[in-house]
């Protein structure tokens, strides 16, 4: 189980689990344990001379929190070893970070092709922020290969695209859509949310530039906001990071801090709940007789990309996407009936958490787009938490017997 002899005072050589506990660590005077919290605006120069370098070049300390901190830092370097990047950036939200990671490269006359299986908000950003500015945008299936070869175009610039997507778990070859959108010469930008950085790697598969919410898994306790930003070193210095520092979308030191401690654990509560979901979308999947018209999950032979899954993930990810029959009144009910899994519109939390995304996180969507992306009434998405699998069956059967009632 052990790799072969490396130098282990280089983290390049440490494996994930041991990165995501020490990987980063900067120690002030006081050799503390625990990473340090420094909750600080400005920093002070030994001399006007130091604070000229210092704007200067950006390098050889820090100038401005909405710059960078150490505890910020910490974080950044931490999620770059993890995730095998040159560089990263933390931002104040997931949002602000899919924003700025398309923003801070794309001018007016360009042209950016997305899958339209995206978060609600990703495709607000895409359809309508971008275009203020000049930008066109494509939506595509996703799925289809062919789709974004003929939306290529010559001012095609970046392509965009989650997977699997929120909520009905599609998934798109990063692979396949790299080697289209590099032929272009387009840059490809992919939310990593569902998958986490443990089961999926972008950047291996062809893709430039990475981005989380670290609101959900990294954080994973329903505590802080938080996003991540991850690529080449030329993209992040030249590109995101003068975007970034003038724009204000920096993290609170405070969050970043609650992130460095979770990220100590990831390893244990992700793997955890991945097992959880797919035994969960297992036992749900011998419940059809019971109101339950379709179980997703991408590791089941029944979903159709499945191969591409396993091609391209090492798990299934810890949603599960299913639907009730009734429509939105049978959903409701389902709901309404749950005891221990609880209603919200987030993920990635240590406690089980559902939602109806046709009135949350997807209502803005026009029901021709809901019924072209699988997006039905009776569509419910669940993500799992650390509760016992037991419990967690017992209260999805209690609550489809409700659907009878």
């Amino acid at each position: 189980m052990t790799k072969p002899p490396s130098d282990l005072t280089d983290p390049a050589n440490w494996l994930p689990e041991t990165r995501l506990v020490h990987g980063g660590t900067m120690r002030s005077g006081f050799a503390e344990t625990s990473e340090a919290l420094f909750l600080t605006q400005g920093y002070v120069y030994d001399s006007p001379e130091q604070a000229e370098e210092r704007f200067k070049t950006e390098s050889g300390g820090f100038i401005y929190s909405r710059y960078a901190n150490p505890t910020v830092a910490m974080l950044e370097e931490r999620m770059r070893l993890l995730e095998g990047a040159e560089a990263a950036r933390a931002t104040a939200s997931g949002m602000a970070a899919v924003s700025a990671s398309l923003m801070c490269f794309l001018k007016a006359g360009d042209h950016i092709v997305a899958a339209k299986a995206l978060f609600g908000s990703c495709l607000y950003v895409v359809q309508d922020v971008l275009p203020r500015f000049g930008v066109e945008a494509t939506l595509v299936d996703g799925r289809d290969l062919d789709a974004w070869r003929k939306a290529m175009r010559p001012n095609t610039r970046a392509v965009f695209f989650e997977t699997p997507s929120n909520p009905c778990l599609e998934l798109v070859d990063i692979a396949g859509v790299s080697r289209i959108a590099h032929e272009a010469g387009a840059l490809v930008v992919v939310d990593n949310v569902f998958a986490t950085p443990l089961h999926q790697r972008p950047l291996e598969l062809g893709a430039d530039v990475v981005v989380y919410s670290a609101t959900k898994h990294i954080d994973g306790q329903g505590r802080v906001l938080g996003g991540l930003v991850l690529g080449s070193a030329k993209y992040i210095s030249e590109q995101f990071h003068p975007y970034f520092k003038h724009t204000g979308s920096a993290l609170s030191p405070f969050n970043a801090w609650v992130m460095l401690k979770s990220l100590e654990t990831l390893p244990l509560r992700v793997r955890a709940q991945t097992e959880t979901a797919a035994r969960l979308a297992d036992h749900m999947a011998s419940a059809t007789d019971r109101g339950l018209l379709r179980v997703i999950y991408p590791f089941r032979a029944d979903h159709p990309q499945s191969e591409l899954a396993r091609r391209q993930m090492q798990a299934g990810s810890t949603l599960v996407s299913f639907e009730v029959a009734g429509g939105k009144a049978g959903a409701f009910r389902f709901l309404n009936a749950l005891s221990i899994i609880r209603l919200s519109n987030n993920l990635g939390d240590a406690k089980s958490l559902i939602t109806h995304p046709a009135t949350t996180t997807h209502q803005r969507l026009k029901p021709e787009l809901k019924a072209e992306l699988g997006i039905t009434d009776g569509l419910l998405r669940l993500s799992v938490g650390l509760e016992a699998c037991d419990d967690l069956a017992r209260d999805i059967d209690q609550a489809l017997a409700a659907l009878k009632l």
